[in-house]
């Protein structure tokens, strides 16, 4: 099952999504600060028949909207989690997570977080600071939603925990990065963080076999497969749940592979009018606009 949230004239709904038909079944509408989504999420865990379909519509009659735009907590993001993007990002001259360069493939995750305030929709723009920023960079990255609230999450049973997968393109700031020696500036930047269109259900793919694909104006720039993941999703999410307690509609970014712009010698950073489309394989494509 594919879930997405998406706008229809002034009303946001959450529905089920038929790509093949190119169609959404409208269930449930928004109502004051509900996330429609998480609601979905919660009945479905307590095994309740899901709202009745109000209404069908086409794609070409909504905006597809972040899937979910209320989790419990920002974003929970993985830095340098592709072995091949840790050694390229260690040489760029932009990583201050590292002191020496052979301290290249990190021990356990580096985890950070990204304001939710950044999360936009598949096909929004993405508006640039260009007074604060020169060092535009994208990342694609698969993206984990939480189902089941847990804390000290054992491995073993981390994926009883996920209720499904989405894409997403954590935006960064490089030389906001480097500058402050930390990621929370670089990474939380309004509008710098594209994801959807939709949530497909854990039951339809498997996490540790998805390829993740970037372009930029059609030239592929990132391609890898989630099983070269250095720390795989139970690995991060019994990490993280070992700090904090994981909720329903809570998302985790996974880490990106090697091609980003930083990468490049030289950098090869975005500029405005640059597209920027990701695709993860069993799920869908992203793709936006720098403004």
């Amino acid at each position: 099952m594919k879930i997405a949230k998406v706008k229809i004239n002034d009303s946001v709904w959450a529905g089920i999504v038929d790509v093949s038909a190119q169609t959404i079944e409208l269930l449930t509408k928004q109502q004051s600060y509900i996330d429609p989504v998480i609601s979905i999420i919660q009945q479905s865990l307590k095994h309740q028949p899901l709202p009745k379909v109000k209404k069908k519509v086409d794609f070409r009659e909504v905006i597809f909207l972040p899937p979910i735009t209320q989790p419990s907590k920002d974003v929970i993001c993985v830095g340098k989690n592709y072995a091949k993007h840790a050694a390229e990002y260690a040489h760029s001259g932009y990583d201050s997570s590292s002191t020496d360069i052979n301290d290249v493939i990190p021990e356990a995750p580096i985890m950070f977080t990204k304001a939710a305030r950044t999360m936009i929709g598949a096909s929004d723009d993405i508006i640039v600071p260009w007074n604060i920023t020169q060092s535009v960079d994208y990342e694609a990255e698969l993206g984990v939603i939480i189902g089941r609230e847990g804390r000290f999450i054992s491995e073993e049973s981390a994926y009883d925990h996920v209720w499904g997968y989405t894409v997403v393109n954590d935006m960064t700031a490089r030389d906001l990065q480097s500058r402050h020696k930390q990621w929370l500036l670089g990474k939380s930047i309004d509008t710098f963080c594209p994801i959807g269109p939709w949530i497909v259900t854990a039951d339809e793919v498997d996490p540790e076999d998805m390829d993740v694909s970037c372009w930029v104006n059609g030239e592929r720039r990132q391609h890898a497969n989630t099983r070269d993941l250095i720390f795989n999703i139970p690995s991060i999410i019994a990490a993280a749940s070992a700090s904090m307690t994981m909720c329903p509609g809570d998302i985790i970014a996974t880490g990106t592979p090697a091609g980003v712009g930083v990468g490049f010698q030289p950098p090869k950073f975005l500029k405005i009018g640059d597209s920027v489309k990701v695709e993860i394989s069993g799920i869908g494509v992203i793709e936006n606009t720098i403004t």
